[in-house]
């Protein structure tokens, strides 16, 4: 190929001549063909017909051989249109990108040279897009011959750098796109380089000078910079040229300065920090960033982000660049900037607002180095001010904009060094009452209430769950520097927070409606400044605890003060137990309070745990249940008061014991009162069981015989023969429940007829249907055998936990038959064919009866509230009686799963039944695919407990069949619905049924999250080291699973369709699941090899097709990385990767082989890998679709940076189930209809 620049000779792929006339396009055809193509496209006059023939000659021109030399011809002749220029321009790249490894070098070298030459001859009157298409060419080439044959590249730069300002511009952009891809991107082609690219860019960034210094005996006979001066030096004197040209009055000056902090904000993430301090740049940032101009003070304050997001300083530079911020001057800078940039609610002005926000982040970082690294900050620093800052920041109405600050601070305060010092201590007092002001639910109040924080939360955050998890996140730093507050200073802090609380109580209603039954609302501004201020007393209470604890170093001072803490405590839960409200949430939060303090702060204080006591068996408001919001509020109140009398009794045993005969009497007087729920009768019931249990006042016969008492009537009823002989058969079941009545009671009123159930009335036989389903299932003995056994089994107290296992091994035979019938039966209910002679067009009304109506946050219609309230308003309806069926069958499936689970806490007593495996998993998943999704995730729940539960010496004897049953069920149910999602090729119109479809995608993805967490949780090594340690003489999980055919195969096809599930979280979790278990087949046993073929196909198509799928584009690096490993250790061992690869389009066997032959190279890194294989996929990988075009790209002013999605989402470990909380399973019945 002829390199001239007139380009006389194209480039071709074989290296021969093409003769015009002989060519498939000569030159001058071609260019017409083009240019006429262009306009039929974006004509408005074509035709359909004619738009879809000319795009199809524009793909064929850009895929013939004279591409290229056709793309520079046109681009270089200014005469034509530009978008016939940008065109010209993507021939050039589809040829560099997709061709490159087909061109000799002569060219390669005929390609560059064009680019260069529409690079030298880039004018100002050039569109955007066409500068940007170049810098896009230049930087192709790069990528893939700089530092290799173009060694002349930085010289060419610096050229075009001395050239006019767009030019400047143009060297800008490339230098800031050769940035971002080697270093904060995944591209492929970089990627194949290896170190070259990112040596080479530091090389020509760096000061020649810092080099030397830095890396004294580097390697420098690969001559790729022009001169000693770096790009960092260069652009820098660029932003001081712009801040002497007047960078606030002239447009392109300001644009050349926006440009260059950008890239220069490419750059300070990787670039070594002697580079930045020596050419001064921080220096001529915060000069620049004086000036009036928002797009300047964004860029600016980015860069600064961007550099003090790092965490790699050393001294010296932490010195040169960080501590220079704290001196006064450039505090007083960053103040003037933040109070420039703070926005009303009446008028958000965005650009100087996302200013706002990115300045709030910057400075947060700055507060970070505080807390880190208090000693290395100079004494003339202007930390005062600094700090004052940080809390005006705190402050801000908008919460997104504060919480940087407020995480900043809860690191402050916890640090010794900083948090005793002057410029804090001011601080302390006004940071108690921001937080205690925050600690207010926000997302209780009405989009369209004017209240500030309101305002800029919809501004910022669209979706319900976020907003939750962001104001949750918020909540939690307020109640951590509360906690920071009170451990450091207890007593001023207490005081001021109970004086704060008082003053509350006493002035609740000022200003606010009276209280009214009537139009009672749990959200109302009285109840949430309770909760708010009762949250602080909480956090503070454990601040509180947290200084007993770490006390000591003045023992008999500090002890005094501990004893007249307590004194001040104990009369400030007295004076609030004596207060009465009507409403019966702000009583719950009282009693949770006082609770708190008396377990935590006062538990020598048994006078007053009897006054506690007496208060809340007394405490019983009337319910009103023709007024539903306060009957649920009273629900709720007794709830709590059931809840505090456990945790009592667990924390005063001995104590109750010692009056245990006063409060069996009044228990049993308040039993024997007609106003007692049974519920409530059953709760007093195992508050005194629990006092026995846990006493260590009594022996143990003793014990057991007074416990036994409490068991008896549930063993009588378990061995009732009547419900032995109902729970024989599916038909008696349901006779037994009052089920059997129902298929002709609806077929009867054809039901399946009618559209809305919630508009028919049910009838005098539907509403006696109801209540003898109702009486029947509360004959079952499942309540009371879930309540007793729940609180007697606690491993945290052997003495207790013995007691357990003596009392319900006895029992469990007794149990256990019966408990598995009524699972079975329950699960066989969701199964059409259980319905006998049901006729087809009815068969539906099966899953209408139920299909559970429950409350999803973000997706459903309304408040959580509102959704309760129409459940109540259709009780009488059609829609009402199908809800007490479904609740009668969920009630019992769950109750059961919840006595399931506390009788693994009973460890070899229950698992050590040889003859329960297989029965419990016939039981748990023989109709589980019936299930919906939602209901499934309860099953899944309790099956993980059960796994998790086993002894290791018993799992290869009771797991199995238990893992296998799981895994085909869990695989056979969310295939299934997952292809019900993909087979969706348009929405509802119908908004109920476009909500009711994103409801049950919302769930689906909740249980695949959940079923690949568990698949994850078992084979993980992190489990297997745990169990090692555990139980050395027992199996671990991991062994268990990979050795058990009938485990593992359903295991691997459920995992194999996950990767093609359509949720990046899952598939995400999927792939590091495979690349853990993969290394284990590569050995010679039938097993292995058996696995290792399935993989080597099944596993590897699948990724492939992800690959090629836009939705997974975010996950194509995991995915290509996934594909590296099978082909690394499964290519030497079988043919059958190597085949499926080959069988894709444009593959061939040398860019195949070559492929595999660079993978399996020894020590090839992991980033490397994922490039080669990405790179031998470029042709089938999925794009985004904005880059498809079919959608916008999102507007940069509401993109969130890292930090904002990070407080978007939950914190790591804060929904961790903790294994022997006793979950209620069942409880949640009473949530849905």
């Amino acid at each position: 190929m002829n390199g001239s620049q007139d380009g006389a000779m194209a480039p071709q792929v074989n290296g021969n001549r093409r003769g015009g006339e002989d060519s498939s396009l000569s030159s001058q055809r071609a260019l017409a063909g083009i240019i006429e193509a262009l306009q039929a496209v974006h004509s408005p006059l074509s035709t359909n017909e004619t738009r879809k023939e000319a795009s199809l000659y524009l793909d064929r021109a850009r895929a013939d051989v004279q591409a290229p030399y056709n793309g520079f011809t046109l681009a270089t002749d200014k005469s034509q249109a530009s978008v016939v220029r940008h065109f010209a321009l993507s021939l050039i790249e589809y040829a560099i990108k997709y061709r490159w490894a087909e061109y000799s070098p002569e060219q390669s070298a005929a390609i560059r040279e064009w680019v260069l030459i529409l690079a030298q001859k880039t004018a100002t009157e050039d569109p955007l897009y066409i500068r940007n298409k170049l810098v896009q060419l230049w930087v192709e080439v790069a990528k893939r011959s700089w530092a290799l044959d173009w060694l002349d590249m930085d010289e060419l730069l610096v050229q075009l750098w001395d050239g006019s300002l767009v030019q400047k511009e143009l060297v800008l952009s490339i230098l800031e796109t050769l940035s971002e891809d080697i270093f904060n991107s995944e591209d492929p082609t970089v990627g194949i380089r290896g170190g070259d690219l990112n040596k080479a860019c530091v090389e020509i960034f760096t000061p020649a000078a810092v080099l030397a210094e830095r890396f004294p005996s580097r390697d420098t006979s690969l001559k790729v910079r022009c001169g000693d001066e770096s790009w960092l030096a260069r652009m820098t004197d660029l932003l001081a040229w712009c801040i002497d040209h007047n960078v606030e009055a002239d447009q392109s000056v300001r644009g050349c300065a926006v440009k260059t902090l950008r890239t220069i904000r490419s750059v300070v993430g990787w670039v070594i920090p002697k580079a930045v301090s020596q050419v001064h740049c921080v220096d001529y940032i915060c000069r620049i960033m004086g000036t009036s101009s928002v797009p300047v003070h964004l860029a600016s304050v980015e860069v600064l982000h961007a550099l003090y997001s790092r965490g790699d300083f050393e001294s010296e530079d932490f010195l040169a660049l960080v501590c220079p911020m704290y001196q006064g001057q450039n505090v007083a800078l960053l103040q003037n900037l933040y109070t420039w940039s703070c926005v009303e609610t009446s008028d958000i002005d965005e650009s100087k607002y996302l200013v706002l926000q990115r300045l709030s982040e910057m400075i947060s970082n700055l507060g970070n180095f505080i807390e880190r690294r208090p000693l290395e900050i100079p004494a003339d620093s202007d930390l005062p001010n600094f700090l004052n800052l940080c809390f005006d920041i705190l402050r801000n109405q908008s919460l997104i904009v504060s919480i940087p600050l407020l995480h900043t601070w809860s690191k402050l305060l916890g640090s010794d060094t900083i948090s005793e010092s002057d410029a804090i201590a001011p601080l302390v007092g006004p940071l108690l009452g921001i937080c205690s002001e925050r600690l207010f639910r926000y997302e209780a109040l009405p989009d369209e209430s004017e209240d500030p924080t309101i305002v800029f939360l919809n501004e910022d955050i669209d979706t319900i769950p976020e907003r939750h998890a962001f104001l949750g996140n918020y909540r939690r730093y307020c109640v951590r520097v509360v906690e920071t507050i009170v451990k450091r200073k207890p007593f001023e802090a207490m005081s001021q927070i109970l004086g704060q609380v008082d003053q509350v109580l006493q002035s609740l209603y000022d200003g606010q409606p009276p209280f009214q039954i009537e139009s009672y609302n749990k959200n109302s501004v009285p109840n949430l400044r309770v909760d708010a201020h009762f949250t602080v007393v909480e956090a503070a209470l454990n601040g509180y605890v947290k200084w007993v604890t770490g006390h000591g170093s003045r023992p008999q001072q500090d002890e005094k003060q501990r004893n007249l803490m307590e004194v001040h405590l104990e009369r400030w839960c007295q004076h609030v137990l004596e207060m009465r409200f009507q409403d019966p949430l702000i009583q719950k939060r009282i009693i949770e309070v006082v609770v708190e303090f008396s377990i935590k702060a006062l538990k020598k204080k048994t006078g007053f745990t009897s006054l506690l006591i007496e208060q809340i068996l007394l405490n019983n408001p009337g319910d009103t249940p023709s007024y539903y919001m306060y009957s649920e509020a009273v629900k709720e109140l007794q709830s709590v008061c059931v809840h505090a009398l456990h945790r009592l009794a667990l924390n005063f045993p001995d104590y109750f014991y010692s009056i245990y005969s006063e409060l069996e009497a009044k228990i049993n007087q308040l039993i024997t009162a007609s106003s007692t729920d049974p519920r409530q009768a059953l709760s007093y019931e195992t508050f005194l069981f629990l006092i026995i249990h846990r006493t260590s006042l009594i022996g143990p016969e003793l014990r057991e015989s007074q416990l036994e008492r409490f068991l008896l009537p549930i063993r009588s009823a378990w061995q009732d023969p009547e419900l032995t002989q109902s729970l024989s058969s599916y038909k008696s079941f349901c006779e037994l429940l009052g089920l059997s009545k129902v298929q002709d009671y609806l077929i009867n009123r054809q039901a399946y007829q009618i559209p809305d159930w919630s508009s028919v009335q049910v009838d005098d036989e539907g509403r006696a249907m109801q209540v003898e389903m109702n009486e029947r299932l509360h004959k079952l003995p499942l309540r009371p055998t879930k309540s007793f056994i729940t609180v007697s089994v606690d491993r945290t107290n052997s003495a207790s936990h013995r007691v357990s296992c003596v009392l319900w091994r006895q029992l469990m035979p007794t149990i256990l038959p019966n408990l598995l019938q009524l699972i079975t039966h329950s699960h066989a209910f969701h199964n059409v064919a259980n319905w006998p002679g049901l006729p087809e067009e009815m068969q539906p009304i099966v899953g209408r009866v139920l299909t559970d109506r429950f409350w999803q946050a973000g997706i459903s219609t309304g408040s959580r509230d509102d959704f309760f309230e129409r459940l109540n308003t259709t009780k009488s309806s059609l829609e009402g009686f199908a809800s007490s069926v479904r609740s009668t069958i969920r009630s019992v499936r769950e109750t059961c799963y919840s006595i399931i689970y506390a009788m693994t806490l009973l460890g070899e007593d229950f698992y050590g039944f040889k003859e329960l495996p297989g029965p419990l998993a016939q039981a748990l998943f023989a109709d589980a695919h019936t299930m919906s999704p939602h209901q499934l995730s309860a099953l899944l729940k309790v099956a993980r407990y059960i796994i998790d539960g086993c002894p290791p010496a018993l799992r290869q004897q009771f797991l199995p069949p238990i893992l296998a049953a799981l895994f085909s069920q869990v695989d056979t149910k969310i295939s299934a619905e997952w292809e019900k999602i993909t087979q969706q090729d348009q929405a509802s119109s119908e908004e109920e049924s476009l909500g009711e479809e994103m409801r049950n995608e919302s769930i689906l993805r909740q249980i695949t999250h959940a079923a690949v967490s568990l698949v994850a949780g078992l084979l993980y090594p992190e489990r297997e080291n745990m169990d090692s340690t555990s139980s050395p003489n027992g199996i671990t999980m991991r062994i268990l699973i990979l050795s058990d055919p009938s485990i593992l195969e359903p295991l691997i096809l459920f995992c194999t369709h996950a990767l093609q599930m359509r949720d990046s979280r899952c598939c995400t979790i999927i792939i590091k699941v495979f690349r853990i278990i993969i290394p284990e087949f590569t050995a010679d046993s039938p097993i292995a090899a058996s696995i290792r073929d399935f993989i080597s196909n099944e596993v590897l198509k699948a990724c492939i097709t992800s690959i090629h799928e836009p939705y997974f584009v975010d996950l194509q690096k995991d995915l290509a990385q996934l594909i590296a490993t099978i082909v690394i250790l499964y290519s030497p061992r079988t043919d059958i990767p190597k085949q499926i690869l080959l069988s894709l389009p444009g593959q061939n066997e040398t860019k195949v082989d070559t492929a595999i032959s660079r993978l399996l190279k020894s020590q090839v890194a992991p980033r490397v890998q994922r490039a080669i294989v990405l790179d031998l996929l470029a042709g089938l990988r999925g794009v985004r679709i904005s880059e498809q075009g079919k959608f916008a790209s999102p507007d940069p002013k509401k993109v969130r940076s890292a930090m904002q999605e990070r407080y978007m989402n939950v914190e790591v470990g804060q929904s961790k189930e903790q294994r022997g909380g006793s979950p209620d399973l069942g409880g949640i019945a009473d949530m849905f209809g």
